[in-house]
């Protein structure tokens, strides 16, 4: 089984592919998506759906897991991930239709026991549990491998959010 795990954002978005196989993951592939400032909205929102389409057209994942929205302060870069997401959100289940969404603190549970992990632990344990040197780099690709591993860990237990 080939696996998306995606981590978003408006100017960047995180993006790791794993296959698993009898519960072990490994790594495909994982990147980022970036959208450059200087864009309007309208424009940067269609190069994210470009982008998530390649990814799927590339790797032809039979599920996808996306990190759902969280934000703390800055209400204006809340909005525009929260547009952002809507336009993965529709692109994954318009492509794929196996998506699937996890919250921050199922995703630290999951790869450390423990819903408070720092970001450093979590970055830890996808470096182990996909047996690589290094944690992948940027951060944002970390994150959506851990999205992945989450999603491999817990899918018997989840219904796809969307239809094909």
């Amino acid at each position: 089984m080939i696996i998306l795990g995606i981590d978003p954002g408006f100017a960047t978005i995180g993006w790791g592919v794993i296959k698993s196989e009898k519960g072990n993951a490994s790594v495909i592939d994982y990147g980022v998506i970036t959208t450059p400032k200087e864009e309007k909205l309208p424009q940067r929102l269609a190069m994210l759906e470009v982008g998530i389409k390649k990814l799927i057209q590339k790797f032809q994942p039979d599920e996808i897991a996306l990190e759902e929205l969280f934000f703390n302060t800055n209400i204006t870069t809340g909005i525009n991930v929260a547009q952002a997401r809507g336009v993965i959100l529709l692109t994954c289940v318009k492509e794929c239709g196996k998506l699937f969404e996890y919250t921050p603190l199922q995703i630290k549970q999951a790869l450390t026991g423990y819903g408070r992990a720092e970001k450093k632990q979590i970055q830890a344990m996808v470096k182990t549990f996909l047996r690589l040197e290094k944690v992948p780099k940027p951060d944002d690709a970390a994150d959506a491998l851990a999205v992945a591993l989450t999603h491999n860990q817990t899918r018997r237990f989840k219904m796809p959010f969307g239809i094909k």
